[in-house]
C-alpha cells in the first residue's frame, strides 16, 4: 500500500441517453452527445466505465429509460462500482427521484453536469455568482422535503457551487438566496453597462470572439494581445469573459472580448443567469466566430453556435468565420465556405495577420464623437440625428439644441455645418 499516494480518486461514472429519432439531430440523444457527454464528465473529474444508449420511441415520462433499462442499469452499476449515473438530457425532479430509487444509485442529467464544471472553472465574483444562481434555479424544484437524495450523496459530481447546507434548507430560505444574488448580479451588470457606455462614448469598437468551447477561442484572444488568459484542451477551460486592446492593421484600436464556450444542450439556467455577460457579444460590433477544423463535428457545432447567436439576438452582425488549429486538422470534413473566413492557427499564429486584415475591412465605419448645436428652426435635423447617432446628452439651451453625438462618415456629413 502507498502512503504517500495522494491523489484524488476519480468518481466512477455510467452515462445514459435515450435516442427517439424524433428531434432534430442536435436535440437528440446520438453518438456524438455522448462522445460529449463522455467529455463533460472527464472534465468533471469522472472517469467513465459504461455507458447505454436505449432507442425507444419516446421518452419514459416517469423514469426517461423505462423500469427494464432502469434495472439493467442497476445491476452494471454494482457489479461495477458506478458511483455516479448521468443523462444526456435534463431529467425532471420526479424522474431523478425515481431513477435514484430504481438503479440506487446518485443520478444527475446533463444539466447538472455542466453547471458543475461551471462552479469549478468559475474565478471571478461575478462568475460564480452566476453559476449559483443557475444552480439555485435549477435545484429549487427539485427540493423534496430535507432533499434526502443529496444528503444521501456525501458530496461528489453534481454537488459543487451552493454546497449541500444551502440545498438542504427550505425553499424559503433558496428564494432569499436567489434575490441576493440577482441584486449582487444587478450591481455587477450595471458597472459593466457604465464601462461599455464609456467605451461607446469614446468609440472604441468592441469585437466578441464567440465559438463551440474547446474552439481555440482563448488562444487566439492570448495570441492577437498577450492576454495570459488560460488555455486549456478542456471543456469550459475559460469562463469569465476577458478583454483586451487590440490594435488594427489601420492604427485603429478595438476592444476584443473572449466569451463563454457554447455547447449543445446548453441549460437554459445558465443562459439566463449569463445573461449579463453574453451581452457582450449581443453587443458587440464585429464577431469572430472560432470552429474546431479539426473536429469531425465542426459543421454541428458551428449550427448549435449560429442558433444561439440568434437567440441571443446577436446575428446579423459583421461576423468572421475562423477555422483554427489547421495544424491538426486531420478529417476529411470539408469546411463550408462563409463570406469572410479563413482557416488559421492560433497556436502558431498562421494566418492570423490574415485575420487582422480581414477585421479591418469587416469593421463598421469608425465613428467620431462631436457635439453640435442644431437650431430649433431645424427640428427635422434632430429627428434625422436621433435615427443614425448615438446621442451621449441632449440639452435645450437659448440657441438650440445642443448635443453630443457618436456618428459614421455618411451622419458626419449630415450635421457638419452644426459642429460646435
Amino acid at each position: 500500500m502507498d502512503l504517500f499516494n495522494t491523489e484524488e480518486k476519480k468518481e466512477k461514472a455510467v452515462l445514459v441517453g435515450v435516442h427517439t429519432g424524433r428531434m432534430d439531430y442536435l436535440n437528440d440523444c446520438t453518438e456524438e452527445s455522448m462522445l460529449e457527454l463522455a467529455l463533460l464528465a472527464d472534465t468533471a473529474g469522472a472517469e467513465v466505465i459504461g455507458s447505454f444508449v436505449q432507442n425507444r420511441p419516446n421518452i419514459d415520462r416517469a423514469t426517461y429509460i423505462g423500469e427494464g433499462k432502469a434495472e439493467e442499469i442497476r445491476i452494471f452499476c454494482e457489479d461495477n462500482g458506478a458511483d455516479v449515473v448521468i443523462f444526456d438530457d435534463e431529467l425532471t425532479p420526479s424522474q431523478v427521484r425515481n431513477l435514484e430509487k430504481m438503479i440506487d444509485h446518485h443520478v444527475i442529467d446533463r444539466s447538472a453536469l455542466i453547471m458543475d464544471i461551471f462552479a469549478s472553472s468559475a474565478k471571478t465574483r461575478e462568475g460564480k455568482l452566476q453559476v449559483e444562481l443557475a444552480q439555485l434555479r435549477y435545484f429549487l424544484p427539485r427540493l423534496t422535503g430535507s432533499f434526502v437524495n443529496l444528503s444521501r450523496l456525501g458530496g461528489g459530481i453534481g454537488t459543487r457551487g451552493p454546497g449541500e447546507t444551502k440545498l438542504e434548507t427550505d425553499r424559503r430560505h433558496i428564494r432569499n438566496r436567489l434575490t441576493i444574488i440577482k441584486d449582487q448580479i444587478d450591481e455587477v451588470q450595471k458597472n459593466r453597462d457604465t464601462q461599455r457606455r464609456q467605451r461607446v462614448k469614446e468609440g472604441v469598437q468592441q469585437i466578441a470572439i464567440v465559438g463551440y468551447t474547446n474552439a481555440g477561442k482563448s488562444t487566439l484572444l492570448n495570441f492577437l494581445t498577450d492576454a495570459g488568459v488560460l488555455a486549456e484542451n478542456k471543456l469550459f477551460a475559460t469562463l469569465d469573459p476577458t478583454a483586451r486592446k487590440l490594435l488594427l492593421p489601420d492604427g485603429t484600436n478595438a476592444l476584443l472580448i473572449d466569451t463563454v464556450g457554447f455547447i449543445r444542450k446548453l441549460p437554459h439556467h445558465l443562459i439566463k443567469a449569463f445573461k449579463s455577460t453574453l451581452e457582450e457579444a449581443m453587443l458587440a460590433d464585429v464577431l469572430i466566430h472560432v470552429a474546431d477544423a479539426s473536429s469531425p463535428d465542426v459543421n454541428d457545432n458551428i449550427t448549435v453556435v449560429e442558433a444561439l447567436i440568434e437567440q441571443l439576438k446577436a446575428s446579423g452582425k459583421p461576423t468572421i468565420t475562423v477555422y483554427n488549429k489547421m495544424d491538426i486538422k486531420e478529417t476529411d470534413v470539408i469546411l463550408p465556405p462563409r463570406p469572410h473566413s479563413l482557416g488559421i492557427s492560433a497556436k502558431t499564429g498562421a494566418r492570423v495577420k490574415e485575420l487582422l486584415d480581414m477585421l479591418t475591412e469587416v469593421m463598421p465605419e469608425r465613428r467620431k464623437r462631436v457635439e453640435v448645436l442644431i437650431p430649433y428652426s431645424k427640428g427635422n435635423i434632430v429627428a434625422q440625428i436621433h435615427d443614425f447617432a448615438r446621442i451621449n446628452s441632449e440639452t435645450h439651451t437659448e440657441n438650440g439644441t445642443l448635443m453630443e453625438i457618436i456618428v459614421d462618415t455618411k451622419g458626419l456629413s449630415i450635421v457638419s455645418e452644426y459642429i460646435v
